[in-house]
């Protein structure tokens, strides 16, 4: 009789739940309905033409055509998705901001077995909010993502405002070399610091690219930092950008586009109000640092159509719970350096190194035996994250399966902003308040993923 592990539990129960989620839906998102006909993404290797020198190979990605596909789906509607993988080593796909069930959650041996090569995994699930998510795989995540695998989602309500086009862009570098080939992924004195930064950067895979738009009209322009390093500070040249969304969510207050940072993990939706003459230029650009980079340009056409930012109507705010202050419970997360030597022993590939930890404990987050939970939390109870960063760098922390609001911070006046992702600066102690809402092992991480690997990983239990 096979010894009865938490990897056999957990192999067990998701490959059972994975092939039964072809007959039905059922669970925290209402009754039991048929399941849609799935979208097949094929994992797989390919070559793409990222610089000039030469097509790069070993890149990996979803399908056929190069750039992962964006995955569009209504909001409130189930969606199916089924996993092939034609790698040579194991993968799965993690459903970023998405607040579904937690078998869904693509966490290695977490939440799910490996889905190995030749296998199938069968992903079915309801999204509840709307806005612009991504995916991405949680396995050898610094290869895996650092070659390609990041893809963007787009979660569509009817009643959003009607915009004269729409503009996706997937933020991502690569390390390449001088013959437009991969090297080293990292470099263990970066990945201690801010992270190791790619050598091209590239919005959906091109370097600068320029995208038409209507002259005079309103563009909704969806923003996804898939990097595994890069922060960003943003800004709009040549048209005015408003913020309307932030990591999916509507903003409270809508403000414009002036040198707003955000890392890894994140997502930012504007409307951009293009120039009316026919050729003018727009330029995204990033500041931070000491040269300015366009990232991407959109250039106005045809007649103008006279919009006026103004008129646009309001996204509908997403359906997530709030939390009671009053009541709630507190959690000290404290980011710091470590000079533990954590076990590097990993299912899914190691950096070797542990750097960081959060509240004492180094955990590189994809081990067979994860060490305890961060806290054990009550279903639908209120909680607020007191989050401090001891150290010199920015950390874009992410929590899988809720969504937080952001309340206050020690530095700066904040948002109540709803997010999943908080870009939290150096010294900066932040309050972030949400409801377990969602049962299960949720990973909770820096989404600079050589700080994940390295040690600033660690899980909530909800019960």
């Amino acid at each position: 009789m096979p010894l009865l592990t938490r990897r056999n539990l957990l192999k067990a129960s998701a490959v059972a739940g994975a092939y039964g989620a072809g007959m039905a839906i059922a669970g925290r998102f209402g009754l039991a309905e048929a399941a849609p006909e799935p979208r097949v993404l094929t994992a797989r290797k390919t070559e793409a033409q990222i610089v000039d020198a030469a097509p790069t190979r070993d890149i990996m990605t979803w399908g056929d055509d190069g750039l992962p596909p964006v995955l569009r789906m209504p909001r409130g509607k189930p969606y199916a998705a089924r996993l092939t993988n034609s790698l040579d080593e194991p993968t799965t796909i993690h459903w970023h901001g998405l607040r579904i069930d937690n078998k869904m959650d693509g966490v290695p041996f977490m939440t799910q077995p490996y889905v190995y090569t030749g296998d199938n995994f069968d992903y079915l699930f309801t999204p509840p909010d709307a806005g612009t998510f991504w995916y991405h795989p949680h396995c050898n995540t610094l290869t895996q993502m650092g070659h390609g695998m990041t893809g963007v989602l787009v979660i569509e309500d009817p009643s959003d405002p009607v915009f004269d086009a729409e503009v996706v862009l997937n933020l991502r570098d690569w390390r390449l070399g001088g013959d437009g080939q991969f090297i080293a992924p990292f470099r263990p004195r970066d990945a201690a610091k801010a992270g190791t930064y790619g050598t091209v950067r590239t919005a959906n895979w091109h370097q600068e690219p320029k995208y038409d738009a209507p002259a005079g009209g309103l563009i909704r322009l969806r923003i996804a930092v898939t990097d595994v390093t890069r922060v960003f500070q943003m800004k709009m040249e040549g048209a005015d950008a408003t913020v309307i969304a932030v990591d999916g969510n509507p903003v409270p207050k809508r403000f414009p586009l002036d040198l707003v940072q955000i890392g890894p993990g994140q997502r930012l939706d504007l409307a951009v109000r293009m120039p009316d003459s026919e050729g003018a230029v727009a330029a995204l650009e990033d500041i931070r640092g000491t040269t300015p980079k366009v990232i991407a340009s959109l250039r106005a056409t045809g007649q103008s159509l006279k919009r006026n930012i103004g008129d646009l109507g309001a996204l509908a705010e997403n359906p997530v719970p709030k939390a009671d202050l009053s009541s709630a419970e507190t959690i000290p997360l404290v980011l710091s350096a470590t000079a533990e030597n954590a076990a590097v022993d990993s299912i899914c590939g190691t950096l070797g190194y542990s750097f960081w930890a959060i509240n004492k404990v180094p955990w590189p987050g994809d081990t067979p035996d994860p060490t305890a939970p961060l806290a054990e939390l009550k279903l639908g109870k209120s909680y607020v994250f007191n989050l401090e960063n001891v150290t010199p760098h920015a950390h874009p922390i992410h929590l899988h399966g809720m969504s937080f609001t952001v309340i206050s911070s020690s530095t700066r006046e904040v948002m109540p902003l709803v997010s999943d992702t908080y870009l939290i600066q150096p010294d900066e102690k932040v309050q972030l308040a949400f409801v377990a809402d969602n049962p299960g092992d949720w990973m909770l991480h820096c989404h600079i993923i050589e700080h994940q690997k390295t040690g600033m990983t660690s899980y909530l239990r909800v019960v």
